[in-house]
C-alpha cells in the first residue's frame, strides 16, 4: 500500500505485485488516505463497547441479556422441582 503511495499512486502496479485487483488497491489508497492505518485494520469479528452502541444496539443487548437469564432461571427452577421430587420419593 505504502509503495503504491511511494510510486505516484500506481495502481495496477500494486495489484501486479501483490497480486490482488486494481479495485482492491484503490480501495486500500483511499481508506489510508482517509483514516490511517487505523482505517486498515480488519475490524471483523470485533465486538463494540457499550458507549459506542446505540440506544436501541443497547436495548436490544439488554433484551438478549434478559432472556439468557430467564433461560438460566427457568432451568434451575425445573432442577429444583426434580430435586424436591425426588427427596419426596425418598421419604
Amino acid at each position: 500500500m505504502l509503495s503504491c503511495l511511494e510510486n505516484g499512486k500506481d495502481y495496477q502496479k500494486a495489484a501486479e505485485t501483490y497480486q490482488v485487483s486494481y479495485q482492491q488497491v484503490y480501495q486500500w489508497v483511499k481508506k489510508y488516505e482517509n483514516g490511517g492505518e487505523e482505517a486498515l485494520r480488519d475490524k471483523r469479528g470485533r465486538k463494540k463497547e457499550e458507549i459506542e452502541l446505540s440506544p436501541e444496539q443497547k436495548m436490544k443487548l439488554e433484551m438478549k441479556r434478559l432472556a439468557s437469564e430467564n433461560e438460566r432461571l427457568r432451568a434451575e427452577n425445573l432442577f429444583l422441582k426434580k430435586l424436591e421430587e425426588i427427596e419426596r420419593r425418598r421419604r
